[in-house]
């Protein structure tokens, strides 16, 4: 891969001088003081400074090109971006973050009208995702000279709303600068957020467009350099001392490592945990990657999208420690997976409303903090515990260490090689001239990939394929957001880890619906020189609802790329698109790939490459890799004249009394 900075190179501006101002102050439009602040934000942890607003996306418009737009023409302390999508630059930025273990974010500049209302989706996945974005939307006059103006949404009963208030509910941090004094605490306010580990995701200031070219005189102070430290809380001694003897008195522990392990990078310590006791990890989709799939206590992916490695553990486990996680349906099988009686959770996590889930006895303290000191409180290596064995059975003295039974590793050993079997029968073709599987697409891209690839993927069947049959290899390699699984992620985020990470191979994996959601970022690829892969499968419509609407009884209505048939539906032929000639005409490399040995070829051709390139494959629908392992739960229509919603129902009636609240 090219050899390209973290971001993009500013470009030389030429001098100016500061216009005239009272002593001690800076006279500057609102939008170049924004800038210029921006610029000199700075986050620090464990001794090391990053930059907190490293670049900025931006498409212009009435509401922001002569604000923000001049002041970063003015600039060069602030590297800009240009997008094709406000949606997809957020995306990226959210990517650019999350690579960064959120130390680092990006912000996005819009006008006023749909290019705001276009960030919501991105701010929504932001925020539930809990990733840092400055997002920058130009909004209606404050002065209102004329009303409405272009793009103003009319509210009979509210003078002060505009569209951009639909942000509100989507970010951690919403202020709108309607005056130029009042941009100081919110400036400092959206740093502080962007900052915080525990309340970050999207930050929006609206801005005014009048607003941002007011010109005021601004203390020297507010433009300082200013260094947000990103707190590592340890746990409260009594917290830790109840966690400590929770774990002695278990037999059967299971850890369950959510994001919060990778935004801490605290995947050392979860390491030396595993080692030290032999408790077995499992992983949510935003936690895979915590330990190398070859570790012993690795089980893979837990939950719907889960191996059955995990799964089983978790149905008997009496207690389950989540740490860094939100406890999601699709982790708890819909509350059905923890079904041993009196199972008990233990939660370690920054955010209090995580720790709490469950009625989990909690440690409200950063990842790695929590589990060093968990780690050297079990093996007696610090304070914390008091009765409870070595041996697990909670018969023995305090201060000696804690580990499993020789029997408990045994049985997840197993398990965990009886999956491995599973996985390669999914990835093995019998035929390396046939067309293959999506499971085989993985496969094939396993075998190519090293350990400092990144895939990245969001939306459709890929996520469940990925969680289940992935063999991740480092902490970074599995890009995969499924907080919101937001259809056309990919592409932006593609882009966003190729800026974080100069040089890494990136990998998007993308389906056909995806890919018609938001192609457009391609053509920022290209132009900035990320030589993001984008492998692009096409299996004619919707195959993740497909298979659900048939599960559900609704027999793949309305799911299928296909031309209307005789009676109206859409079971006709299908549609003669072909996905990778779009891509190449936005100007990638395009290969072609047939069967499964020329995707291995294509694959390979790709990652050697160092320009944008897009390997087309068509999969066999017909097949597919290992099903669910754990129920989720999709209400079914309780009465229906067709038998297939008749036949789902009841089999929801059978799993639907297996949930259970923990509390």
């Amino acid at each position: 891969m090219n050899d390209r900075p973290s971001t993009p190179q500013p470009q030389p501006r030429p001098p100016s001088r500061e216009p005239a101002a009272r002593p001690g102050t800076v006279r500057l439009t609102v939008a170049q003081a924004l800038v210029r602040f921006l610029s000199r934000q700075y986050t620090e942890r464990d001794g090391v400074r990053h930059r907190l607003v490293s670049a900025c996306w931006g498409i212009f418009g009435h509401g922001n090109v002569a604000g923000i737009g001049q002041a970063l023409l003015e600039t060069d302390s602030m590297p800009f971006v240009q997008g094709r999508n406000e949606q997809a630059m957020v995306h990226a930025a959210v990517a650019h973050a999350r690579h960064r273990n959120r130390l680092s974010a990006q912000a996005v500049t819009t006008s006023v009208g749909p290019g705001a209302t276009n960030l919501v989706t991105g701010a929504a996945l932001a925020t539930i995702n809990r990733i840092p974005v400055l997002l920058l939307p130009g909004d209606t006059f404050a002065g209102r000279p004329a009303d409405p103006v272009l793009q103003q949404l009319e509210v009979p009963w509210a003078g002060d709303v505009s569209v951009n208030d639909a942000l509100r509910p989507v970010s951690r941090y919403f202020d709108r600068v309607t005056r130029p004094e009042a941009l100081v605490p919110a400036a400092l306010a959206a740093a502080r957020v962007l900052s915080d580990p525990a309340a970050t995701g999207a930050v929006t200031l609206a801005l005014p467009q009048d607003v941002q070219t007011e010109a005021h005189d601004w203390p020297e102070e507010f433009f300082r350099e200013r260094t947000w430290h990103v707190r590592r809380p340890a746990p409260d001694p009594e917290e830790l001392d109840g966690a400590v003897r929770a774990v002695r008195a278990a037999r059967r522990p299971l850890l369950v490592a959510g994001g919060g392990i990778h935004h801490s990078e605290a995947e050392g310590a979860l390491k030396a945990l595993a080692d030290a006791t032999g408790i077995p990890v499992a992983s949510t989709q935003a936690g895979k990657g915590s330990l190398r799939h070859d570790h012993p206590a690795d089980l893979g992916g837990i939950g719907h999208t889960g191996t059955a490695a995990a799964d089983d553990i978790a149905r008997t486990a009496d207690l389950v420690i989540g740490v860094g996680t939100r406890w999601t349906d699709f982790t708890t099988a819909s509350g059905t997976l923890f079904a041993r009686p009196g199972v008990r959770f233990l939660n370690i996590g920054l955010e209090a409303a995580d720790v709490h889930k469950l009625g989990a006895a909690t440690v409200l303290a950063d990842a790695r903090a929590g589990l060093e000191a968990l780690t050297a409180a079990l093996t007696g290596g610090g304070d914390g515990g008091g009765d409870g064995g070595g041996d697990g059975d909670g018969d023995g003295g305090g201060a000696s260490g804690y580990r499993v039974d020789d029997a408990y590793v045994a049985e997840y050993t197993a398990g965990k090689r009886a999956w491995e079997a599973v996985v390669d029968a999914a990835y093995a073709a019998a035929d390396e001239d046939a067309r293959p599987t999506q499971a085989q697409v993985v496969g094939a891209l396993q075998s190519v990939v090293g350990d400092e690839d990144v895939v990245v993927n969001a939306a459709g069947s890929l996520p469940g394929d990925l969680h289940r049959l992935w063999r991740a290899r480092s902490p970074r390699q599995y890009h995969v957001e499924y907080g919101y699984s937001c259809m056309g992620y990919e592409i932006p985020a593609g882009i966003g880890v190729g800026l974080a990470a100069p040089g890494t191979p990136v990998w998007c994996l993308v389906g056909d619906g995806t890919y018609l959601m938001m192609p457009t970022e391609i053509v920022t690829a290209v132009q900035e020189g990320v030589g993001i892969n984008l492998v692009l499968v096409q299996n004619h419509g919707y195959a993740s609802i497909g298979g659900l609407s048939e599960a559900v009884g609704a027999e793949r209505f309305g799911t299928a790329y296909r031309h209307r048939a005789a009676d109206g539906t859409y079971t006709g032929a299908p549609l003669p698109v072909d996905l990778g000639a779009n891509a190449a005409s936005l100007g990638m490399d395009l290969i072609r790939a047939g069967t499964v040995r020329e995707l291995r070829e294509a694959l390979a051709a790709a990652r050697a490459s160092t320009r944008p390139t897009c390997v087309y494959v068509e999969t066999d629908p017909a097949q597919s890799g290992p099903g669910a392992q754990a129920w989720w739960d999709v209400p079914v229509a309780e009465t229906a004249t067709r038998r297939a919603a008749a036949d789902a129902r009841r089999a929801y009636e059978r799993h639907r009394p297996a949930r259970r609240p923990h509390l």
